[in-house]
């Protein structure tokens, strides 16, 4: 019987590509919080996983399982402009500096969250594979 690796923990490695992706949107946020008519932007999680699962099963096939499947960018999401809750200082910037850094700590924990669930899920193929020891 073959291992199937991506039914073990495609899902979650998905997850992890797409945080790791946010975490790069909103660092980028941060980095331009003083850029005048800088627009922040974030993705979004539910509809970045449906779209990684349909890209999944799309149309392109892999005539093989040693061939790699392709990573999805944050480019390849559907990228939205934050909606700040503070009236414009003038600059036309919308970085909301505290929103950034909780949204960024909040994802950090989740992605944290996935590589462990992810190195559980290893732990135990590994401990099947090696007949419990």
């Amino acid at each position: 019987m073959a291992i199937n690796l991506d039914k073990l923990v495609g899902f979650h490695q998905r997850a992890v590509n797409i945080r790791e992706d946010r975490m790069e949107v909103i660092a980028g946020n941060l980095a331009n919080a003083n850029t005048p008519g800088y627009k922040a932007k974030d993705i979004d999680f539910n509809k970045a996983m449906s779209s990684a699962r349909e890209h999944q099963q799309g149309t392109m096939t892999r005539t093989s399982d040693k061939h790699f499947a392709g990573k999805m960018t944050a480019s390849q999401f559907d990228m939205q402009y934050r909606i700040p809750n503070q009236p414009d200082t003038g600059d036309g910037n919308t970085v909301e500096v505290q929103t950034e850094r909780n949204a960024f700590l909040e994802n950090g924990m989740r992605y944290q969250a996935s590589l462990q669930f992810l190195d559980g899920k290893l732990k135990g193929m590994k401990k099947a594979l090696s007949g419990g020891q």
